[in-house]
């Protein structure tokens, strides 16, 4: 078991960035220029539920606010959603104290600047494959798949792998 593998089996939460992770990255607006449209990858959001069927938390941390991460989020029934936290390492630490979980048992998953001080708080690390150059320092590892478009679900398989529920929260598609 390689060192990451073995980081993995000891995490117990995951924190998402919604714009560059969740989604694309892009942001559309309405003809009224009010609501934003975004488009959010199917896979990764049953990942998310594959995730909290393997007893893993699951939250979101976004340094922008937008309806559709709130639909989102409800939708997914995601454990937590933290929005327009400008100061990410700040939002961290309110997550980390109102949720009661601990950094060294979180994995989160990033692709821009402002996910740094973060990812360097955290057990694990994990950046898209369309991340900035500088997120790949600082990443345990990158994914191959880009930001919305399966990196999430690529993570999420990894993780249940590695604390062997995978076949377990599978199985149902089996029958």
């Amino acid at each position: 078991m390689n060192s990451r593998t073995r980081k993995m089996a000891e995490i117990s939460w995951v924190l998402l960035d919604i714009d560059g992770v969740l989604t694309d990255g892009r942001v559309g607006y309405a003809a009224d220029g009010e609501e934003e449209i975004k488009f959010f990858d199917v896979k990764d959001g049953h990942a998310v539920k594959l995730l909290q069927q393997g007893g893993i938390i699951v939250g979101a941390l976004s340094g922008r606010k937008s309806r559709a991460n709130f639909l989102r989020a409800r939708e997914l029934g995601l454990d937590f959603l933290y929005q327009n936290e400008k100061d990410k390492l700040a939002a961290f630490e309110k997550i980390q104290k109102e949720q009661q979980l601990p950094a060294d048992k979180c994995l989160c998953i990033g692709d821009d600047l402002m996910d740094i001080p973060v990812m360097r708080r955290c057990a694990l690390a994990a950046a898209v494959a369309d991340c900035v150059p500088e997120l790949q320092a600082t990443a345990d590892f990158i994914t191959e798949a880009r930001g919305g478009r399966g990196a999430v679900r690529e993570v999420a398989v990894e993780l249940l792998k590695a604390k062997g529920t995978w076949e377990r929260v599978i199985q149902k598609y089996y029958r």
